[in-house]
């Protein structure tokens, strides 16, 4: 039996979620279709655009996404703690850039004067909007939705456009984090649609190394804090330069593709995580596939199923193989 998927987004667990949405529909929600010739490119622009325009609406930060023709990817942080910061004024505000809220919600915009009893029924109604706001399938909805209703529109038609719901996997260490941000941003070369990771159009990888040029990192997306320390500000927990150091490896490996011709100049975060680089690069081919709904070290999703009253994780030998670090002498 299934779980419901409000069961496996726990943030007591872990605030970082990898996300998948598939087309239905024959023609591809941003390829060519060969039948046709008709050119659906310029969607994964919408993609692109909506998603980063969202994160600023929602609690929720973009670790990493990739739009390709007729998928997409998506790596994201939860901040409950920006959502319980925010003022009523703060939900109000953030919940009318997507809907047109309430009576007293639009009162209460305009400045109208409202009185004690409307004042306690807008902030009881802000409380489900400030839930819905660090939520991430009202995350995906609002995403999905509003693709939908545009390509509907631009093809005349009417009908589902997404395969369903979309996917997700929690990633619950270090590791798993990794692997899945590498998988995310080597999208279009593991699909052969591009040479380098600079040259991947419509990803987070792109964005992050024209940024790194002018020695910044975008505004728009989760920004590489750096090693692990108590202190450290808010981020993820990697050097930037070590990430882009292997996402140029793996994307090297994937497009040479020589098995078992793996140069001794490893990526330093390799050695630092204690993955096998065969491991690895197995994982840059076969991370959504390989696992499920949890992702990470064997005895972490163990953890987690306990918490969730699961007595198997489906994929938890993959978790032992690919994740658990090695056994010490």
């Amino acid at each position: 039996m299934g779980f419901p998927r409000k069961a496996l987004i726990s943030l007591e667990t872990t605030p970082y979620y990898h996300c998948v949405s598939r087309c239905v529909r024959r023609a591809f929600l941003c390829g060519r279709d060969e039948r046709t010739g008709q050119c659906f490119e310029h969607r994964r622009q919408w993609i692109e655009d909506r998603l980063l325009e969202l994160a600023e609406v929602f609690a929720l930060d973009i670790c990493a996404y990739a739009v390709m023709s007729n998928h997409y990817h998506v790596v994201l942080h939860v901040d409950a703690a920006q959502a319980a910061g925010w003022t009523l004024g703060e939900v109000v505000e953030r919940w009318h850039r997507l809907c047109q809220g309430s009576p007293l919600s639009r009162r209460f915009v305009r400045g109208e004067r409202l009185d004690a009893a409307e004042l306690a029924r807008l902030a009881e109604v802000a409380e489900v909007w400030r839930v819905r706001l660090m939520d991430i399938s009202w995350f995906m909805r609002m995403l999905n939705e509003s693709i939908a209703r545009e390509a509907n529109r631009e093809d005349g038609c009417t009908g589902r456009f997404w395969e369903g719901r979309f996917k997700s996997q929690a990633l619950l260490d270090e590791r798993a984090l990794a692997a899945c941000l590498a998988y995310v941003d080597l999208n279009p070369i593991r699909a052969k649609i591009a040479k380098t990771p600079e040259t991947s159009e419509h990803t987070s990888v792109k964005q992050r190394i024209g940024a790194a040029k002018g020695a910044r990192q975008p505004e728009s997306l989760f920004p590489f804090a750096g090693n692990p320390r108590e202190s450290m500000p808010t981020g993820l927990p990697f050097r930037l330069q070590d990430y882009l150091e292997l996402v140029d490896w793996s994307g090297r490996c994937l497009r040479e593709d020589k098995r078992g011709a793996i140069t001794e100049q490893l990526p330093p975060i390799l050695e630092r995580l204690q993955i096998d680089p065969r491991h690895w690069l197995y994982l840059n081919k076969h991370f959504e596939s390989r696992f499920k709904s949890l992702v990470g070290a064997a005895h972490s999703v163990r953890g987690v199923c306990e918490q969730l009253g699961k007595r198997w994780a489906q994929g938890i030998h993959d978790c032992e193989r690919y994740f658990s670090p090695p056994a010490t002498s």
